[in-house]
């Protein structure tokens, strides 16, 4: 069991170990996530419409909420498995959100990227990471699984 433990453990370190090389080849370090972060939710929140619906849910926190970001960012970068939020269940329920924002958040994270990313290869894998999470909140948040059964499916 020993064994097994620190194995595991061992595997965990290579697994940061090689991520925070990648990040650091790619010019990514936690000032610039904590740039990328900070610039961007500037930009939420000045958005005709993603703004209301963020400060809606955010009004009175958005200090707590830019560095939850900043720590799931760093996260995702450096697989140091640090962020413990659970994103599905923390956009349940916010009033206005609709399936059509979440391009135009990944359009407002593009343009800000295009102004702060230290390298191409650093906004290619922002942006990389940002759809697939755009992607699997807007399944997790509006898919309706009855909608594709094709025996309900007509023409």
């Amino acid at each position: 069991m020993d064994n097994e433990i620190q194995g595991r453990a061992a595997h965990v370190a290579a697994i940061r170990e090689k991520a925070e090389a990648e990040m650091k080849e790619i010019g990514v370090d936690e000032a610039f996530i904590s740039k990328l972060v900070e610039t961007f939710y500037g930009r939420v929140l000045a958005h005709p419409e993603l703004g209301p619906v963020f400060d809606a849910r955010l009004s009175g926190r958005w200090p707590e909420h830019v560095d939850r970001m900043k720590s799931f960012w760093s996260a995702v970068a450096f697989r140091s498995g640090a962020y413990g939020g659970k994103p599905v269940q923390a956009h349940l329920g916010v009033a206005n959100m609709t399936p059509d924002l979440f391009p135009k958040w990944l359009s407002l994270f593009s343009s800000t990227l295009d102004d702060v990313a230290p390298t191409p290869e650093a906004k290619d894998w922002f942006m990389a990471t940002a759809e697939r999470i755009a992607k699997s909140l807007t399944l997790s948040l509006f898919y309706n699984p009855a909608l594709d059964d094709p025996t309900k499916k007509t023409g």
